[in-house]
């Protein structure tokens, strides 16, 4: 989900208004499942239940633990460079971290990440990636990759839901006064003067990936104080534009407008930006969001990319780390030698599997915060009824607690008949681990609840066309850059290799995206491949 650049640009919309009404069904009527990550193994090494396998090792040159999009990358980066001698360990039945993805519907359907932004020519790395998955078209005359148009997000991307009806876009300008108006006008002026700045160096303020972005000071300011009183700086307080605002912050860091950096605020509307008043980058997606991106990643890793797998120690030496790794499937416990490990794990994780660090906690790692999510797939018998303008790919509900849904099958042009809706919440109100602990409390019909009280008053009898809501917990989900934390030491401490054990993963970068745990992920495959001798033109 995204704020579109046309809502800042476009004029009032206007459609008319009708009354709210419903067809209630019992939450307990509906079928479906919990699914989430592998808790009771996450918690054995949480608790410290350290298993420490023995006997003669398995030796390879690289393993990569974690298989999401960062793991992934390295893995990716390490077979282009012909370094073909590894392994990648993965805790969960299936890889993909927040950008799994489920088949089991009339369509596929992502259970976290669901699309990726066209890169900029300079982003060599994405750029390769997409145009190997034949997701890009020929360049243009500027030079500039360009994504294949029946990938790109078809009209109409968005819709909000306010005052009884749908209309077009996410900014809720059928409701907006000349004040509003201002107001928004007002901020993108200062969205503006971002996009437009440069530094001594000739960098921009906010760019993907992020390390290419400015550290002037002037720039790296904006991390020491929230959104909420950049805003506020700023004489913009007006309900409309804080609420939309907020939405990006949530949308992207599951934070509130006082709990999100000022930086990442900005990031996020500057970043994919070429210039003032110009569109942000393209949408490209798939049914099963960034799944599709995991699918090819993991056919290009093959036999060496190994599911089920819990690495329950990581031991760095002088020549080599050595690692012991349950099948947990079977019980059984391997030992696998290599000359180099690369931990693309969240930074919760590392101290728990990383010897040094489990006996001596660095305390930088604490700096790392991560937000509680949990997302629905709406199994639908057809499409909803919706008063007012039509079903979008993005479906938002104005003043709502959850991000809406994308719809899955938006991209196949199929407009009727059974679909699949992805339903986001973030827990963004109060402590995090209280938030866990009632995530991990929940039950299904208190999740169907939800959804239902949340969009049947936008859908009329949508609990009559329901088959089934399935539900994941993330318990961590993405990295969140609160004030301080982006441009502070922490960040830039955890992503320095440590011996012959290297670190990857988005949380790197202090903002949860794919760009960014791509970059990690090539970036500690490069640092590989240097210190094993071989000269690499970087992809960076």
């Amino acid at each position: 989900m995204s704020v579109s650049r046309r809502e800042l640009l476009g004029l009032l919309a206007t459609s008319p208004l009708a009354a709210a009404a419903g067809c209630k069904r019992s939450p307990r009527e509906v079928p479906g499942s919990i699914r989430g990550a592998s808790v009771g193994f996450g918690h054995r090494l949480r608790d410290a239940t350290v298993e420490r396998a023995s006997g003669e090792p398995r030796r390879v040159k690289v393993a990569v633990v974690g298989a999401g999009p960062s793991g992934l990358s390295a893995a990716w980066r390490l077979e282009r460079a012909g370094l073909r001698d590894f392994v990648v360990l993965e805790l969960e039945p299936e890889p993909g971290g927040t950008s799994s993805y489920g088949t089991d519907g009339v369509v596929p359907h992502p259970w976290g990440a669901h699309y990726v932004p066209v890169p900029g020519r300079d982003n060599r790395a994405l750029t390769l990636l997409l145009d190997e998955m034949g997701a890009l078209e020929a360049r243009g005359p500027d030079g500039e990759p360009r994504g294949k148009e029946e990938l790109l997000v078809r009209e109409p991307e968005e819709r909000v839901f306010v005052e009884g009806s749908w209309h077009e876009g996410l900014y809720p300008q059928s409701i907006a006064s000349d004040a509003d108006r201002d107001e928004l006008e007002r901020f993108q002026k200062e969205v503006d003067r971002w996009v437009a700045w440069r530094d001594a160096r000739g960098r921009r303020a906010f760019e993907l990936p992020l390390r290419r972005s400015s550290d002037d000071a002037e720039v790296t300011a904006l991390d020491r104080q929230s959104a909420d009183a950049w805003l506020r700086e700023r004489g913009l307080g007006g309900e409309l534009l804080r609420w939309w605002v907020e939405y990006a912050c949530r949308d992207d860091y599951g934070l509130s407008l006082a709990d999100t950096s000022a930086w990442a605020m900005l990031f996020y509307f500057c970043s994919r930006v070429p210039a003032p008043r110009a569109e942000s980058a393209p949408f490209i997606a798939w049914p099963e969001g960034n799944g599709r991106i995991v699918r090819h990643l993991s056919a290009l890793a093959g036999d060496r990319l190994s599911t089920g797998k819990l690495v329950t120690d990581v031991v760095p030496g002088e020549s080599g780390v050595e690692l012991s790794v349950l099948d947990t499937r079977g019980g059984s416990l391997e030992r696998i030698v290599a000359e180099r490990v690369i931990l693309a794990l969240p930074k919760f994780v590392v101290p728990r599997v990383l010897r040094p660090f489990r006996d001596a906690p660095p305390e930088h790692l604490t700096a790392f915060d991560y937000g509680v999510w949990w997302v629905a797939n709406l199994h639908l018998s057809r499409r909803p009824k919706s008063r007012g303008f039509g079903m979008a790919w993005d479906n938002v509900i104005y003043g709502g607690t959850s991000l809406g849904y994308v719809v899955a099958n938006h991209q196949r042009l199929e407009d009727y008949g059974p679909t699949v809706c992805t339903y986001y919440q973030p827990l963004v109100d109060g402590d995090a681990r209280a938030a866990r602990t009632r995530l991990l409390e929940m039950e299904h019909p208190a999740f169907c609840a939800e959804v239902l009280r949340e969009l049947e008053p936008a859908h009329d009898g949508l609990s009559k066309i329901l088959e089934r809501i399935d539900v994941w917990r993330w318990g961590h989900a993405m990295v969140r850059p609160r004030p301080g934390f982006v441009w502070g030491a922490a960040r830039k401490k955890a992503a320095e290799p440590f011996g012959r054990v290297h670190f990857a993963h988005s949380d790197l970068s202090g903002v949860g995206l794919f760009e960014e745990a791509q970059d990690h992920g090539v970036r500690a495959a490069e640092e590989v491949l240097r210190a094993s001798g071989r000269e690499v033109e970087s992809l960076l």
